[in-house]
């Protein structure tokens, strides 16, 4: 049994939130740019599935436990900040014809898949927000376990959707800049935005 009225409420809002610029909309832009709209969806799987983790974790109570031991929830962050910075520094210092041609096909699924995830589970905000937002939406005298499931695939749907339209816009940035020496300022854009992001994520 589902509170319809509640759902209702919760699409629209959750929608609005996607879609505001974060990590992880910044983060499907770059790939966008870097290895096109298809091979950005691994990094989008990698990510729906963290924000999906980050839910039901939030839902069970483990973000309490996180909110108890700040110096874990800290490392995991200056971790997958180091390692988008790190990415972000090998996008700079890639050759003009590197994105042209090769890059695309030099990633592998695993490694955008863990940028989408280490993004999603590292995000001080993300949490916040699923603490603070989830249980107004769940209704206490229903059953638990099929509103929680319906909230998270409204919430994984909501985030690829705005994923999807972040990465499109960066495949146009793309397209617009890949002929002759743009080529080298589409490296260094998108790496300037993986570094931005994974300085993002460590500090915030």
């Amino acid at each position: 049994m589902l509170n319809y009225s509640l759902l209702s409420v919760f699409i629209p809002t959750f929608l609005l939130v996607s879609a505001t610029p974060g990590m992880c909309m910044t983060l499907a832009m770059t790939l966008g740019m870097q290895v096109g709209l298809r091979r950005t969806y691994w990094m989008m799987l990698g990510e729906v599935t963290g924000v999906a983790l980050v839910a039901l974790a939030a839902a069970l109570g483990v973000a309490a436990v996180m909110v108890q031991h700040p110096d874990v929830f800290q490392l995991v962050k200056w971790l997958g900040g180091a390692y988008l910075i790190w990415i972000g520094i090998s996008m700079w210092r890639a050759p003009a014809t590197l994105m042209a041609a090769q890059q695309p096909r030099d990633v592998g699924r695993i490694t955008l898949m863990s940028q989408g995830f280490i993004t999603a589970i590292a995000n001080p905000k993300g949490w916040a927000f699923m603490i603070s937002l989830l249980p107004p939406f769940i209704d206490s005298s229903m059953p638990i376990a099929p509103q929680l499931t319906s909230l998270i695939a409204i919430i994984m749907v909501s985030e690829l959707l705005c994923m999807t339209a972040y990465a499109t816009g960066g495949k146009g940035l793309r397209a617009a800049l890949s002929q002759g020496n743009k080529v080298v300022w589409l490296n260094r854009i998108s790496g300037v935005l993986m570094m931005l992001v994974g300085v993002w994520l460590a500090l915030d």
